[in-house]
């Protein structure tokens, strides 16, 4: 019987066909006409290449922290489907952190008693707080900053928050140590890391799934709205921030290598950051099915704050946020727990107006 090539009998061995199948997802992936299709929201505060937007709304005041080196596009992702447009319109005002482009020097204390708090006092209702909701860094930051101003703070929302750094299976710790035993000569030094780099960091952790979603998509109709949002997802993903090469040595050396935010020996601007000190409510959501944090990494932070509800969609580290079952698993019981906790928040006042300062 004949198996060569172009006889009748002929099939492509299974790993050639995945991999054609990845090749075809890239290239439809690049060929779609998509592009993000939402204006940014009004700017209410401006410092240095960091902006705060304003989505408005008549609920309790959010200021929503992304992680430093993934842009915030993911929450406000595309027409009919953007996390913070959908809560303004549910009885919530949604604002948000635009981190901009890295300050080469900004070290974590720079970020978070610094910045994050200025435009936390930018952002804050007329009760003088407001409810500070963080995503995956941006919830780690989130932490540390309703600790070192806890008047800023009526309440915290913690998406996906990493917090015990050594969390995971062995294997995934052995890579972890091996991986900044790499990292580290090479950091030395730089001003700013590389959002490839980054990315593929990210990537070892499953390499396969990113060669598999793409096989998925390749068998889309690209007309459809699962695809839309495949796209919209992926060019979140591709258009990543830089990061300050000292926050990045600081993060590796104190997080990943000292873990010192679960052993209690963090400090951000003098202050030891201690969960249990922080006594507003808090909803701790840790998607279960997480590649980027560990469930367990974030988990624990339901333990550790005196006053958390914990939820635990079944939904992955962007899927919680920006998939098609989002709304469901994440955007409604955030919505219904926002309103609770702020119910008597009133909008913010004309001191949050762009150039305000504490």
């Amino acid at each position: 019987m004949d198996w060569k090539p172009g006889s009748p009998n002929w099939k492509r061995p299974a790993a050639v066909e995945a991999e054609a199948g990845f090749l075809r997802g890239i290239q439809a992936w690049h060929a779609h006409p998509w592009r993000r299709d939402v204006p940014d929201a009004p700017v209410a505060w401006t410092e240095g290449g960091a902006r705060l937007l304003d989505y408005g709304g008549d609920g309790p005041v959010v200021l929503f922290v992304p992680s430093l080196v993934n842009r915030w596009t993911v929450l406000d992702l595309m027409a009919g489907h953007s996390m913070l447009r959908w809560l303004a319109s549910e009885g919530v005002h949604p604002m948000l952190l635009d981190w901009g482009e890295p300050e080469p020097a900004f070290t974590l204390t720079d970020h978070i008693a610094g910045r994050l708090v200025r435009a936390m006092d930018a952002a804050r209702a007329e009760s003088g707080k407001v409810i500070l909701a963080g995503y995956c860094m941006g919830g780690t930051f989130a932490v540390a900053a309703a600790a070192v101003r806890p008047d800023l703070v009526s309440g915290l929302v913690l998406l996906a928050a990493p917090w015990d750094f050594h969390a995971g299976t062995v294997e995934r710790l052995h890579r972890l140590e091996a991986t900044r035993a790499l990292l580290e000569p090479l950091l030395q030094g730089v001003e700013s890391v590389p959002i490839d780099l980054l990315q593929a960091l990210f990537a070892l952790d499953d390499p396969g799934a990113v060669a598999e979603k793409f096989r998925r998509f390749a068998h889309l109709d690209p007309a459809s709205e699962a695809a839309r949002l495949f796209v919209a997802v992926e060019d979140w993903l591709n258009d990543g921030v830089p990061l300050s090469g000292t926050t990045a040595r600081e993060c590796l050396r104190d997080w990943y290598g000292g873990n010192l935010p679960m052993r209690g020996t963090w400090r951000i601007a003098g202050l030891t950051i201690d969960p249990a000190s922080i006594a507003v409510p808090a909803l701790v959501a840790v998607p279960r099915q997480d590649r980027i944090v560990p469930p367990e990494s974030a988990r624990v932070l339901a333990d550790l704050l005196p006053n958390a509800t914990l939820l635990e969609p079944a939904a992955g580290h962007v899927g919680m946020t920006a998939g098609r079952g989002a709304p469901k698993v994440l955007w409604e019981p955030m919505r219904d727990w926002l309103r609770t906790v702020g119910g008597g928040a009133k909008k913010r006042t004309a001191r949050s107006r762009a150039g305000a300062r504490k």
